[in-house]
């Protein structure tokens, strides 16, 4: 049973490469076809031109002899410029082979990378909280820019080398049916020795793919710009350069010696196929001195003995490398396969617009996969429409965690989501993210124009007029004023041109980016805690404003700028401690009353 199981195992890992070749010829099925042609004659072309060697060799041996020189030059004439003109073609199809091969490296390599990226797109955040799947992506994507178009490589390998071993073979089993027999023989050791090594390999860099991103993720430390500053006034280059150094250098000698293996177990395969080699024609060099093979006969079965076991080696090169990719494509589908636990639903229902009831989180909790600890636990809160509410409370309380569900980024572990009496999991994923506008406290930066970011909240839009209407709503209008080239700046350091913002004014255009898309529900999670308390008190005041028509939750640390919500939740460890209005909650002298005034406290 367990050998069944292997062998069905090696089956269904064989069926890896059937996919990986949908992918190059979905990528380009016409530089696909144009390389199979291609190789095809590359593979016939040196039979011609070896066999044109020896009717050129037997017949200037036959004009040694002849008593018309004359006619016997014409004759080896004309099979010399035959040969010269074979040797012109295969010159124009090795160029044309680069050509192809070139453009249908690129078209591979684009669209396999297109899927890739598409694929990390689609998956859940849930993968992003675990170090597994950064190991799956690391190894995906070492994989995914050339191993498809390399087993392309390795097929159009075995092909060419193919047909010209099999002319070869012919020659020689055309002499003596042994010759071939030892030039397979001989092919044997190093056919094993690379299908041994390959799984070895494959094992080893599995086993060391966190530490390959470990090496990678110091080499970021030292040269992305996030952590510069730092780097230099705490002095920490030195240390991470040699802890760098380190992990580079386990790598190093870890692979070192397990080239050395295999370049000794290849030494002693090559030393054998050299002896047999050497014997084979020997044997032919004997059977021309004993009559029975011309001058012409030994140059083509020795040239064909040469060329054979060059064909032969390359039919098995390619053979073990496909059993390698077929290894390593394990890495990129393994990757591929990742299935996204959100989903849309069967039959979605329609969105509601507008929103009649509300949005109501009944009994909601929620836990990591990583962790024992429930970030939410039997949450229960209503939004009516028009209505703004605030959450407050201290880092890691569970805030950001009900915002992530309530755009639907996880699921609930227990308890439901509402809008309008319908749980939102049977609404389109699209249809429910299309109205909601959020910006969170890890906000993206866009290094592309200031238009740009701002539109990127809503993609759809196409009025210049509406981008800086939401620059205006969020007060970044005047600051993009005072830019260079106005709102057709480029932001950021890492493309030329580029001007950098202050955090504060970052925040304003990721403002700015939310105002843009004209949502149901607006979701602020400490969209201005760069910026000072009467900035971000005109702000909360403009936006009280702009939102009366729409849901709204702001959540915020500094208590004196949420007090404007028309209801607020104090979240404590998971659940809600304390909900009411601002005037309700001081009155109430609890928590909520003690860290407002422990602020106020601040500003007397």
């Amino acid at each position: 049973m367990q050998a069944l199981q292997k062998i069905r195992q090696r089956i269904t890992k064989a069926f890896h490469l059937l996919p990986a070749l949908r992918l190059v010829w979905q990528s380009s099925p016409q530089w696909t076809v144009a390389r199979v042609v291609v190789l095809s004659l590359q593979g016939v072309l040196p039979l011609i031109s070896l066999y044109l060697l020896k009717l050129i060799i037997d017949q200037i041996a036959v004009s040694l002899t002849a008593a018309n020189k004359a006619v016997a030059f014409e004759h080896a004439l004309f099979l010399l410029i035959l040969s010269g003109c074979v040797m012109l073609v295969t010159s124009v199809f090795t160029s044309l082979a680069e050509l192809v091969n070139a453009a249908q490296t690129y078209r591979v390599t684009d669209h396999v990378q297109e899927i890739l990226f598409q694929k990390s797109a689609e998956i859940d955040l849930e993968y992003y909280e675990n170090a597994q799947y950064y190991d799956t992506l690391q190894r995906a994507q070492q994989e995914a820019s050339f191993r498809p178009n390399q087993i392309l490589n390795r097929i159009a390998q075995v092909l060419q080398n193919g047909i010209s071993l099999a002319g070869i073979l012919a020659l020689l089993i055309s002499l003596y049916w042994g010759l071939a027999g030892v030039l397979l023989v001989a092919a044997l050791p190093a056919l094993w020795v690379r299908l041994t090594f390959a799984k070895v390999q494959y094992q080893w860099q599995r086993k060391r793919t966190s530490l390959e991103r470990r090496s990678m993720y110091l080499g970021v430390l030292l040269a992305h710009d996030q952590f510069a500053k730092e780097i230099r006034l705490f002095n920490l280059s030195g240390l991470f350069r040699r802890q760098g150094r380190e992990v580079r250098l386990q790598l190093y000698q870890e692979n070192f010696r397990l080239m050395t293996r295999r370049a000794i177990a290849n030494l002693s395969a090559e030393s054998f196929a050299k002896v047999l080699t050497v014997a084979v024609f020997v044997f032919i060099a004997y059977e021309t001195i004993q009559g029975r093979l011309k001058i012409g006969d030994l140059v083509l079965y020795q040239q064909a003995l040469q060329r054979g076991e060059s064909a032969l080696q390359g039919v098995l090169s390619g053979l073990s490398g496909l059993y390698e990719d077929n290894l390593f494509l394990t890495n990129l589908y393994e990757f591929l396969n990742l299935k996204p636990k959100i989903a849309d639903p069967a039959d979605p229902k329609p969105f509601p617009n507008p929103v009649r009831h509300g949005i109501e989180v009944k009994n909601v909790s929620f836990q990591y996969a990583d962790t024992p600890r429930q970030a939410l636990n039997d949450v229960s809160l209503k939004i009516l429409p028009g209505e703004t509410i605030a959450l407050v409370g201290e880092n890691g309380c569970g805030k950001t965690t009900l915002i992530k569900l309530l755009c639907r980024l996880y699921e609930p572990t227990q308890g439901q989501i509402l809008i309008d009496g319908v749980d939102i999991r049977e609404f389109a994923i699209a249809d429910l993210r299309q109205d909601i506008s959020v910006i969170f406290q890890d906000y993206a930066k866009y290094f592309f124009s200031v238009r740009d970011n701002i539109w990127l909240g809503n993609i759809e839009s196409s009025a210049d007029q509406d981008v800086e209407q939401a620059a205006r709503r969020s007060g970044a209008h005047d600051v993009i004023e005072r830019l260079p080239k106005g709102y057709d700046t480029i932001l950021g350091k890492l493309f030329e041109q580029g001007e950098e913002l202050s955090i504060g004014q970052w925040q304003k255009v990721a403002l700015a980016r939310a105002f843009l898309r004209n949502s149901q529900l607006i979701i602020l999670d400490e969209p201005t805690s760069a910026m000072d308390p009467m900035a971000e008190y005109e702000v909360f005041q403009r936006f009280r404003e702009l939102t009366r028509d729409q849901m709204a939750v702001l959540i915020s640390h500094r208590l004196s700028t949420v007090r404007m919500a028309d209801r607020i939740y104090l979240m404590d460890n998971g659940h809600i401690a304390e909900a009411g209005t601002h005037e309700e909650l001081v009155e109430l002298n609890g928590r909520y009353a003690r860290l407002f005034e422990s602020q106020a406290e601040n500003y007397r």
